[in-house]
């Protein structure tokens, strides 16, 4: 079975459990009492955790797992890496650049201003997670990602420790603040000013860290050019918004906190990008750029449910959610101050 087909069945899987998990949550509340992620030995407790999982929930609950675990499309090394030859870097530039046009095609209403103490500064802040929360199948109605269900907090846990790296409020702050003052705008920013890949390795780099540091290197000549490192505020800020509102959900900061991080991180976007269309582009850039570093050679399939998700929320499905992005129209870049 191919990678895209494991995560569309993965995806899929996902939705049909959620919608019976409350019943057999009610069935099982003893069970679900054990699955609490415990202080001490988190990493044992996590292993245990999913024993208990899948004995709730059997296949659709390792599909749950796989699908949050693996939608969860943040920088965590890969267990297999596949080889990425420099004929398939060629295939995946001009796959960007057909799926970046693609999205440039697609409706959207124009920028509109905002006012300093707008309301809408809060709905489009939380928009700004769009595209992870929509790989997710997480609300986007709310702060609250999920239902606070034992079962999605455990996962969402999960992702966040695993993928990241993140075991607490201070962790996340951390990575929400590298990802606001230097996350990729600033690598790409040093990959661009390096003469050849060379430059940007250490005596103590191995033989596959120095292939992907050539990689990213080859991807950041081939574009600097045409974009800057700003043009990476997309990438940055939408996973530091997911993080700010997995955070959020978890408890480790407060829903006033998140709506300030969230407010900071709208200000810096729109100063950089102009429209949800540009904001898209610029995380299919990001995330390509990150899966040439990973040495994944699935970026193509990576890149096509990025641009889904991006459609989604511009258009929306017939009789389905979406269209998010196209109910809350990007924020018009202001000369001086705020509209009053």
């Amino acid at each position: 079975m191919t990678t895209d087909e494991i995560l569309k069945q993965a995806q899929q899987a996902r939705e049909r459990a959620a919608e019976s998990m409350r019943k057999i949550l009610e069935k099982n509340q003893e069970l679900i009492d054990r699955i609490e992620i415990s202080p001490v030995e988190e990493d044992e407790a996590a292993s245990a955790d999913e024993d208990l999982l899948g004995q709730l929930f059997g296949e659709n609950m390792g599909v749950i797992a796989a699908a949050l675990e693996t939608l969860e499309m943040e920088e965590e090394d890969q267990e297999e890496e596949l080889d990425l030859s420099l004929e398939l870097e060629q295939e995946l530039y001009e796959l960007l650049d057909e799926t970046m046009s693609r999205i440039e095609a697609l409706p959207e209403p124009e920028a509109v201003p905002y006012k300093k103490d707008d309301v809408k500064w809060e709905r489009f802040g939380i928009l700004l997670s769009g595209i992870v929360s929509t790989l997710n199948s997480h609300d986007l109605q709310g702060m609250d990602v999920e239902e606070h269900i034992p079962v999605m907090e455990q996962q969402v846990v999960s992702i966040v420790r695993r993928s990241w790296g993140i075991n607490g409020r201070s962790d996340l702050l951390d990575t929400i603040r590298y990802l606001q003052q230097e996350g990729y705008i600033l690598r790409y920013r040093i990959y661009g000013e390096a003469d050849a890949p060379e430059e940007l390795m250490d005596e103590d780099m191995d033989e596959e860290e120095r292939e992907s540091v050539s990689r990213a290197w080859r991807f950041v000549q081939r574009y600097r050019e045409q974009y800057g490192p700003g043009f990476l505020a997309g990438w940055d800020v939408g996973r530091a918004a997911m993080l700010a509102r997995w955070g959020c959900y978890l408890g480790w900061i407060t829903e006033s906190e998140a709506v300030g991080i969230l407010w900071s991180l709208s200000q810096k976007v729109i100063e950089e990008l102009h429209s949800w269309r540009e904001f898209a582009q610029s995380y299919l850039f990001g995330g390509l750029l990150w899966k040439l570093l990973c040495g994944d050679s699935s970026a193509g399939s990576y890149l096509g449910y990025l641009a889904d998700a991006a459609t989604d929320l511009l258009t929306g499905k017939p009789d389905q959610e979406g269209g998010q992005w196209r109910d809350c129209p990007w924020p018009a870049q202001r000369k001086i101050g705020f509209t009053v």
